[in-house]
């Protein structure tokens, strides 16, 4: 595969469609002018092009490996992540007093999909240190963000979030972890982890994990949870890395993608760590990294659906297979349903993007403003994000492989890797199960001011438009209006029942609002012809959608499912 980065694409919607010039005119991010995020972004794709999308293929064939107690990486991978750590990526949104660059969330996430539609297997280790970065920034004490951030930030360190255990799932108030006081006022953390993406790696010096663990006095459930801070080797006062703590990865899990990518279980054994934030708030602190995981395990998918179109727009550009209906064309993109997979592939990712990039500029905005309507949009858009983003990944991968016929089977032709590593992103930081009850839960706690207000923007878009497209636009509009409504006055497990077809309806609704925009501004047939194709292909499922959405529970429960 030959990867190109989007950046122009990236730019438009920006610019044109978002209005994300606002933030230059904020104090915050003064800085962040269009030549500075033209040059950031160029840079970035030369990076994603030509130094990692290479190694792509290498983290598949060749995975990672446990020896003698180490996680050996896939070849190129160390090289591959030095540049990342050199360039200054790895910091791009975090704080210029501890070496980040200061730019917008935006721009941060315009990068990190680019970097993973490379490989997204070790992309996922700089997301990581990301979430880390900006979780002791808000709850760290100063001398734990005076160590640390400056090496988090450089990338000469990486981060982990610990929080799955074989017992505790989505059920994080089952964890068991504990950690005992010191004399010295650290603590000593014992207990198993799952599933921790990079908990080890020959990549950097120190691999710095936040762990949820109980302390002696701690009360049952989340209430009762604490983090910490609980380095692979105790730095000394001045960040040179020192002995070895209390920790060791006892395994990696053999995966149906990602391989690349190693996840451990990690054991913790009396293991030296600082208290991050105050004792029992552990789960305040942690939400703070996984929101912001949220968010980029959403562009994560994305990203594997831009790579998995542009794979499967240049094999139907080659392909020839029988007689063709379309003059000039003599390849299977000539036929009308391999057209009719690419735009829906087009479509969902385009959508994906403006919602990711959406949420990122809400946070941003809220950031530089300190305005309580742009945090609670961004949290409104965050669970749809997440959810959409990584749905769409999988959804356009698997028609990549729908695309190339026969050969998307045979694992030599690399499309099939698209799908079997971007498939865990709709299982990674909350199931899109838990992402949709969060959203017909506590994101209408507001009685639906925010969702009503995107409605509202939405038919403002569709008006200014007018005809049939402006029309149709409002009627799905109108369709999620009422379904927002009937989320309101139901009961939580009515919620529940639909909550995963309101969000998909919800943002098949707003990637119409944007690719319409998008259309508005004139002068590109290409923007038009996919504005028209998902207006009038793709909402009619939205409404149908927002139909399901009220559907209910009880018929959920009057089928019986024998053991």
């Amino acid at each position: 595969m030959t990867y190109r980065a989007p950046v122009q694409e990236m730019r438009f919607l920006l610019d044109s469609v978002l209005g994300a010039g606002r933030l230059a005119e904020t104090e915050l991010f003064a800085e962040a002018t269009g030549d500075m995020v033209d040059a950031i972004l160029t840079e970035a794709a030369k990076l994603s092009e030509d130094v990692l999308a290479p190694t792509r293929r290498a983290g598949d064939l060749k995975p990672a490996y446990l020896e003698n107690g180490v996680v050996r990486t896939s070849d190129g991978f160390a090289e591959a992540y030095r540049a990342i750590a050199e360039g200054g990526w790895v910091g791009v949104a975090a704080d210029p007093e501890y070496g980040g660059m200061g730019l917008p969330v935006s721009v941060q996430s315009c990068v990190n999909e680019m970097l993973a539609s490379s490989n997204l297997a070790i992309s996922l280790c700089p997301l990581l240190s990301q979430g880390q970065i900006e979780a002791l920034e808000h709850h760290a004490n100063d001398e734990l963000k005076a160590l640390y951030l400056p090496k988090l930030t450089s990338g000469e360190w990486t981060g982990t979030m610990n929080l799955t255990e074989p017992q505790a799932g989505s059920d994080v108030g089952a964890v068991r972890s504990k950690a005992e006081p010191n004399a010295d006022g650290t603590y000593a953390v014992t207990g198993t982890k799952i599933y921790i993406s990079w908990g080890d790696h020959d990549m950097a010096e120190n691999v710095c994990h936040l762990v949820l663990a109980r302390l002696p006095d701690a009360v049952p459930g989340t209430k009762g949870i604490s983090l910490f801070l609980v380095p692979k080797y105790i730095p000394d006062t001045e960040g040179n890395p020192g002995p070895a703590n209390g920790v060791k990865t006892v395994s990696l899990e053999h995966k149906m993608g990602l391989h690349g990518s190693p996840t451990c279980v990690m054991e913790f054994d009396g293991a030296t760590g600082w208290l991050v934030g105050e004792p029992h708030k552990g789960m305040a602190a942690m939400f703070t990294m996984m929101n912001n995981a949220r968010l980029g395990v959403g562009i994560e998918g994305l990203s594997q659906a831009e790579a998995a179109l542009q794979e499967a727009i240049a094999f139907a550009l080659d392909r020839k297979q029988g007689r063709t209906p379309q003059n000039g064309v003599d390849t299977i993109l000539g036929h009308a349903d391999v057209r009719r997979m690419i735009m829906n592939m087009a479509a969902l990712t385009a959508s994906a993007r403006a919602i990711c990039l959406d949420c990122a500029l809400s946070i941003d905005m809220g950031r530089a403003t300190g305005e309580d309507d742009w945090k609670a949009r961004a949290a409104f858009l965050t669970p749809i994000a997440k959810a959409f983003g990584t749905d769409t990944g999988c959804e356009v991968s698997d028609m990549a492989i729908q695309v190339h016929g026969g050969m998307g089977f045979i694992e030599e032709t690399g499309v099939a890797q698209f799908f079997r590593d971007v498939r865990v992103t709709a299982i990674y930081e909350g199931t899109n199960g838990i992402q949709a009850m969060d959203l017909v839960g506590r994101k209408l706690m507001d009685g639906g001011a925010i969702a009503f207000g995107l409605v509202d923007e939405i038919t403002a878009t569709a008006r200014e438009a007018g005809g049939p497209l402006g029309s149709r636009l409002v009627e799905a509009a109108e369709s999620l209006r009422g379904a927002t409504e009937w989320m309101l006055g139901a009961e939580p497990n009515d919620r529940f029942s639909g909550a995963v077809p309101f969000l998909r309806a919800f943002a098949l609704t707003l990637g119409g609002h944007y690719l319409l925009k998008a259309a508005l501004t004139g002068g590109d047939s290409q923007r038009d012809a996919l504005a028209a194709y998902h207006i009038r292909q793709m909402l009619p499922e939205a409404m149908g959608l927002c139909e399901q959405a009220r559907g209910g529970a009880e018929q959920l429960y009057a089928y019986e499912i024998a053991s």
